[in-house]
């Protein structure tokens, strides 16, 4: 018998500038294999905005997120979730959005 190959679905939210940068819509969702973790998202989610996303969010040749970015995943900062080694499951929610500062 084959295997029956599990997904996971979730959604990914960009606020702030990012999602003109990536002239993309304000949430997308997204089909990942079972088990998959937030860089395997990053990484998949590089490979489809190209450069612009990999310039200013996270390349896959680095492996952390670049500066001045937050991402949340059902409204934990991924560093409370074990970086980006998480485990992703059905129906998460992230949220990729710009650091804001002021005074």
């Amino acid at each position: 018998m084959s295997e029956v190959l599990r997904r996971v679905q979730v959604t990914v939210e960009y606020l702030g500038y990012i999602k003109q940068a990536l002239n993309a819509e304000q949430s997308e969702l997204i089909t990942l294999r079972d088990k998959a973790t937030v860089e395997d998202l990053l990484t998949l989610l590089a490979e489809k905005h190209g450069d612009a996303f990999k310039k200013a969010i996270f390349d896959p040749k680095e492996a952390e997120m670049k500066p001045h970015h937050i991402l949340a995943v059902n409204g934990l900062l991924i560093n409370q979730l074990g970086d980006l080694r998480a485990k992703l499951k059905d129906g998460d929610h992230l949220v990729v959005m710009p650091v804001v500062t002021g005074g």
